[in-house]
């Protein structure tokens, strides 16, 4: 039985918009929340699905470091995309950050805030 979580938080991903955490630590699972392409220290989103795939996967990599795991403990992803158009070119870039061993993923076609084009939410399991 789960007896305790514990709340991730870092300065190296954009801070919660709203009333969630980053991550959460529960056992040896670490649940990242949905990750926008924005970058934490100027608040702004790149142009264009590469960049802001990227920027993504940059700020999961800094929440999982704040918990000790890596990408390399990712066991799913969930990927909303705006248009699903942009599919191959995210998942040039995706394949860049898991290139052995990807995790489970389901990518689906999503309305998303403001002007962003991807969220990428991960579960992973930490060493």
């Amino acid at each position: 039985m789960l007896r305790e979580k514990q709340v991730v938080r870092t300065d190296n991903a954009p801070k919660p918009a709203g009333q969630y955490s980053q991550g959460v630590l529960a056992g040896n699972f670490v649940f990242v929340a949905g990750q926008v392409g924005i970058d934490p220290q100027t608040r702004i989103a790149p142009k264009g699905i590469s960049a802001q795939t990227k920027q993504c996967l940059e700020n999961v990599k800094a929440i999982l470091a704040a918990s000790g795991a890596t990408l390399d403990g990712v066991v799913r992803v969930g990927v909303y995309l705006r248009n699903m158009e942009d599919f191959a070119e995210m998942n040039s870039v995706f394949g860049l950050y898991f290139p052995e061993f990807p995790p489970a993923r389901t990518t689906i076609q999503a309305v998303l805030a403001s002007d962003f084009l991807i969220e990428i939410d991960v579960i992973a399991l930490k060493p």
